[in-house]
């Protein structure tokens, strides 16, 4: 059993949309396939990868270190004792090898492309769905076999009127989201505050609605923010500051009382930690959005949540930045509180299975080996094509 290819492309990922800090016309992302010699249904076993939007391919990183060290790797360092399938741990070690502790930066989404990618390998070899395969390992076996989705959405664009972003927010409540997120941070305050007031016109209430800074605010301007925000009762208040500014984090804990989130730009278990351990996030209400695609991987989340339980922290508490099938079957596999969902934007990474749509803000997920790709017409029919 070994890896005979490991192929890596950078695709752009084509939405001329913006957020408070940047626009991603000319954002792409890397999709790997590493390309087994395991034949299954008389075909080579493939593992599909890519990162999540928000940070570029780190396409150098992948071939100058990543992928050479996993292609140069002995069987024992790679395969579970047995020899039956590959390890993603050990994995994990073959990749992180000559890395120097912290200075995270853009080699977390490296490792995490490769990670994604091992993850599908190993439960297509054990011909489960990787929740599946996540729940046995570590759950007991227990799933949940539908998940709590949002739609995130409400970008900034120039031809984007308030009529517009109501439009948009009906077609994510018709499509079965029970809550929805738009961003913030991008235009003044009192702009801001019209936009948000014109979407809770349309929805029950303001827990139907979460707002996404995307980490613009300075202190003073993230609690102007926050007195006005905190009326309206939102769903929660995302990435006020910058998300290695635990100071300012915690601050505002003291000027807001409904649910925060953050999380999403944080890419390593000792970075969440600090997040724990000095942000003044709240067990009780607040989320945390780490993402394993951008995060080193599922082995690092792994490792995260094993922190929170330690810091009391339960895994419901958890709805993973990402809007992709990876994050989703580690929701279900191992009870998180949800997943994010990006309908229509960043195709084809973002959604879910095609003939499984969202229903009272929850989704399905397809009983196939692997995290689900082939279930995903646009989406298989691109990494193939990488593949191939």
């Amino acid at each position: 059993m070994k890896i005979v290819d490991i192929i890596e492309q950078a695709v752009p990922i084509k939405s001329s949309i913006r957020n408070a800090y940047i626009d991603f016309s000319k954002m792409n992302a890397s999709v790997v396939a590493i390309v087994t010699d395991v034949i299954k249904n008389g075909r080579p076993v493939i593992g599909y990868g890519f990162n999540s939007n928000g940070r570029y391919a780190p396409s150098g990183l992948l071939r100058e270190r990543f992928i050479p060290r996993l292609m140069q790797a002995k069987p024992d360092e790679i395969l579970n004792p047995e020899g039956t399938n590959f390890d993603p741990h050990r994995i994990w070690d073959v990749l992180m090898t000559g890395e120097k502790p912290g200075g995270h930066g853009e080699r977390s989404v490296a490792v995490g492309v490769l990670d994604m990618a091992i993850w599908d390998l190993v439960a297509k070899i054990e011909e489960k769905p990787l929740y599946q395969l996540l729940a046995d390992r570590y759950r007991s076996g227990k799933i949940d076999k539908n998940v709590f989705v949002y739609a995130a959405g409400g970008y900034y664009s120039p031809e984007k009127d308030i009529q517009k972003l109501q439009e948009e927010m009906k077609h994510y409540l018709n499509l079965g989201y029970s809550v929805v997120k738009m961003k913030i941070g991008g235009a003044s305050l009192d702009e801001d505050l019209r936009r948000i007031e014109a979407v809770l016109e349309l929805v029950p209430s303001g827990q139907s609605l979460a707002v996404d800074a995307n980490g613009r605010f300075d202190l003073e301007t993230a609690i102007q923010y926050a007195e006005k925000l905190e009326p309206y009762n939102l769903f929660w208040f995302e990435e006020a500051g910058d998300p290695l500014d635990y100071k300012l984090q915690a601050e505002l804990s003291n000027h807001y009382k409904p649910a925060m989130a953050t999380g999403e730009n944080l890419f390593s278990m000792q970075d969440a930690r600090n997040l724990i351990r000095y942000g003044g996030m709240r067990p009780d209400r607040d989320i945390l959005q780490f993402d394993c695609a951008l995060s080193y991987g599922l082995v690092e989340y792994l490792r995260i949540l094993e922190m929170l339980e330690e810091h009391g922290w339960s895994p419901r508490q958890c709805i993973p930045h990402g809007g992709h099938q990876m994050s989703l079957n580690i929701a279900a596999g191992l009870g998180l509180g949800g997943n994010e969902s990006y309908p229509g934007v960043f195709q084809p990474f973002g959604g879910f299975a095609d003939d499984y749509p969202v229903e009272n803000g929850y989704v399905g997920l397809p009983d196939i080996p692997g995290i689900g790709f082939e279930a995903k017409s646009n989406l298989i029919s691109l990494l193939r094509s990488v593949a191939e």
